[in-house]
């Protein structure tokens, strides 16, 4: 019997945990019943009870599998090695706030079964805040213009991977893992599948928006030289342009044409705004020095602190 894995990542989701274990438990008992599964959570060092209650959970049903990270490593980290450790024919990644159907899983594994390696949801209407679902479509639009690569848009990382392709990720050697960039790079016939996402019934959202600016600026700067390039044409055309109107000024008074002092502020203004698209690239520089810096030392992308498989 083919084993199919549902790797759940949790923080601080107390309340949703039993609740999508119910769902996903419901959906290989009654309508994938020829497929066994497993349920791996991965916690990253929540600090409710998240952990009391997955334990519970995998007390009484041996399907339930668990990772507790020793520290909160970031979303991004924790989720692609959650998708690592996972074991079974293909692995669905399913976020615990419930927000994306767990019974979409029916239509992953359809799909899986006609053969597509990756199987992906697609949000095509949102009941979250109409103004982020907006600026989250501006997002992608914004990254498929200054990346390499195609990404996929409305894509959370929400979908069914096949065993291959787990294993490709597994083999990655990258302490930053960007998943939908990678999906976007290496998956091979990707299937999308529409849906509506859902609002958060229980509990908050731990994203706000350091942790969504952090997440942008991975994607960015992994898969787009597009950033460093236009700092360095907007240098290059400020650094023209203050010339010329330098230039100009100076003969204009040496010329007598204007007689009046150019005065401070003036100055001012012209140092505060280089001042200003100096901090910005400077900023875009470090971002992507950092991100060298971390790849660089090839530390481990999590660090355990109890499993159970």
């Amino acid at each position: 019997m083919q084993i199919v894995s549902v790797v759940i990542p949790t923080y601080n989701e107390e309340e949703n945990i039993p609740l999508i274990y119910e769902r996903v438990k419901k959906i290989f008992e009654k309508q994938l019943v020829n497929y066994d599964y497993r349920i791996l959570y991965i916690d990253n060092c929540s600090t409710d009870q998240s952990r009391i209650r997955i334990k519970e959970l995998a007390e009484k049903n041996d399907k339930v599998q668990y990772i507790f990270n020793m520290k909160n490593f970031g979303f991004s980290r924790s989720t692609f090695y959650g998708l690592t450790q996972s074991v079974g024919d293909c692995t669905v990644l399913l976020f615990a706030d419930m927000q994306d159907p767990p019974e979409l899983i029916i239509d992953f594994v359809s799909e899986w079964e006609k053969g597509s390696k990756v199987v992906v949801g697609i949000k095509n209407k949102s009941q979250e805040n109409s103004a982020m679902y907006f600026i989250r479509k501006c997002y992608y639009k914004f990254v498929n213009k200054m990346t390499e690569i195609d990404h996929i848009e409305q894509f959370t990382g929400f979908g069914l991977y096949d065993k291959s392709v787990v294993q490709v990720f597994k083999e990655l050697d990258d302490p930053l893992p960007y998943l939908r960039g990678i999906v976007a790079e290496l998956a091979p016939d990707v299937k999308k599948v529409y849906y509506e996402q859902k609002r958060r019934e229980h509990g908050k959202t731990s994203f706000n928006f350091i942790k969504l600016y952090d997440v942008a600026m991975l994607g960015l700067t992994s898969y787009s030289k597009a950033l460093m390039r236009i700092s360095m044409f907007v240098g290059i055309a400020i650094a023209v342009i203050s010339f010329v109107v330098s230039l100009v000024t100076l003969i204009l008074k040496l010329t007598g044409v204007i007689a009046y002092p150019i005065g401070s502020a003036a100055t001012l203004f012209g140092v505060f705004f280089l001042g200003g698209v100096q901090l910005i690239f400077l900023g875009i520089l470090g971002e992507y020095i950092s991100n060298i810096n971390i790849r660089s030392m090839h530390r481990p992308i999590v660090i355990e602190e109890e499993r159970k498989m």
